[in-house]
């Protein structure tokens, strides 16, 4: 059975997904389709805006025949570490042919000279990075620059450097698309990569860019602002709309960082500036303008008042958001090492598959390289601990949540879909996948 691995949020899943997973299966001409799944948390750290029970229903809806859970170790980091927890996942199982991500560039060989010299992190890369963030650069801008040099002094051509659209790696899902790249060179993996271009909806543009296309960003500013699920109906299949409906009624969602100010406010001032430091993403004396910026909110304190009293061109939305996260979920630094993290994910925690998953399942326990969980017991290793933990965080930004909500993780088999799937449907061509970015 040929299958084919693609690295989701789903946040919530839109047209523009339904239809990067009918090119995966085209392209890699796979039988069956396995996610990894970024959990409560994301790239962009960001809470999902419902449970990863409810994405992983919108998955199988679609197609998806197995979902494996991205650990929040991985899940709301920065875009190469993001991309080789991910990464190895796939790898792990055993079970994956090919990956198949979108792209703005949609040219898989450019990803691949780029990720055969950047894999082994050359010291000149290293040194035109710490430069480019010394001047004040945040991290996405300091690397892509410092790419660009390397590119220049190797002779590759000017694409390579920037000055074209479609290899510009300012562009969030080319940015992944390389990481994911250069994961599977770290891990030597065999997993084939393939891209699809991202076309129609950019991760940026507005709502009304397309008539049935639109980003995940995009939908959830559309929602949140008009707490309106009938407004984002034309971009999204008819079970999402069903799931989040019934979400929404239920009081699970939507749930944002506006849900988690209090406990996130707790956090922060429980812990001294000694504490906050020594907490992941929390880095030169990030900790004291935090502790400042709080100090200097006025009227109702609000996480959108923290983060934008807090931004600077060197702490971009994106960079207060995963420390945020990290605060809230009080991970230290210590859990998060290079270290830890180059060992790759160290279990496949199962969410959800579908009767072709279940044959996926089966094969995974001969060729798997580390434990497959799909009930949680007692004892957990130290980084499944941190996903259950998760959890309980992400539900009290329900309206009303109950002890079950919070420990659900210990309660909650594999989610099994019986019914036939959704992949068929066919909708336009769309943006290839939702992104994150460094």
């Amino acid at each position: 059975m040929r299958t084919v691995g693609i690295i989701v949020e789903y946040n919530p899943l839109h047209n523009g997904h339904v239809y990067h997973c009918q090119q995966a299966r085209r392209l890699s001409k796979a039988d069956a389709v396995v996610a990894v799944m970024s959990g409560h948390f994301l790239q962009r750290g960001e809470p999902a805006l419902t449970n990863k029970w409810a994405r992983t229903e919108m998955a199988l809806s679609m197609g998806v025949d197995l979902v494996i859970e991205l650990p929040v170790a991985y899940s709301a980091q920065p875009a190469e570490w993001f991309a080789y927890g991910a990464v190895s996942a796939l790898h792990l199982s055993g079970i994956v042919d090919s990956l198949c991500f979108g792209s703005e560039s949609g040219d898989i060989a450019w990803f691949s000279e780029l990720a055969d010299l950047l894999a082994d992190e050359p010291e000149v890369l290293q040194k035109q990075l710490h430069a480019r963030l010394k001047q004040g650069l945040n991290y996405p801008q300091a690397y892509t620059r410092a790419v660009q040099y390397v590119l220049r002094s190797e002779g590759i051509g000017a694409a390579g450097c920037g000055t074209d659209d479609a290899y510009d790696l300012a562009k969030p899902n080319n940015t992944l698309g390389l990481h994911y790249m250069i994961a599977l060179r770290r891990l030597g993996s065999s997993i084939a990569p393939l891209t699809i271009k991202r076309v129609k909806a950019g991760y940026h543009d507005p709502l009304e860019a397309d008539a049935q296309i639109a980003s995940a960003t995009a939908i959830r500013e559309k929602l949140l602002v008009s707490g309106d699920l009938a407004a984002i109906q034309p971009y999204i299949p008819h079970y999402t709309a069903e799931i989040l409906q019934r979400e929404w009624d239920a009081g699970r969602a939507p749930v944002h960082w506006e849900r988690l100010a209090v406990p996130l406010m707790q956090a922060i001032l429980s812990r001294s500036k000694e504490e906050l430091a020594a907490l992941a993403e929390v880095s030169e004396g990030l900790e004291n303008r935090i502790l400042r910026a709080l100090n200097e909110l006025e009227g109702s304190c609000s996480v959108e008042q923290l983060i934008e009293g807090c931004k600077t061109k060197r702490y971009t939305r994106t960079k207060l958001q995963r420390t945020f996260t990290r605060i809230l979920l009080g991970h230290r630094k210590e859990l998060l090492t290079r270290d830890v993290l180059a060992q790759g994910v160290p279990y496949l925690r199962i969410l959800g598959f579908s009767r072709i998953g279940r044959q996926l399942l089966k094969q995974m326990k001969q060729t798997a390289s580390v434990p497959i969980i799909t009930n949680v017991g007692q004892e957990v290793h130290p980084l499944m601990l941190l996903d259950i933990q998760a959890t309980g965080i992400h539900a009290l930004g329900y309206q009303h949540f109950t002890a079950h909500d919070l420990l659900r993780d210990y309660y909650e088999p594999p989610l099994m879909l019986q019914q036939e799937t959704s992949a068929s449907e066919e909708v336009p061509a769309a943006d290839a996948a939702e992104s994150g970015s460094l």
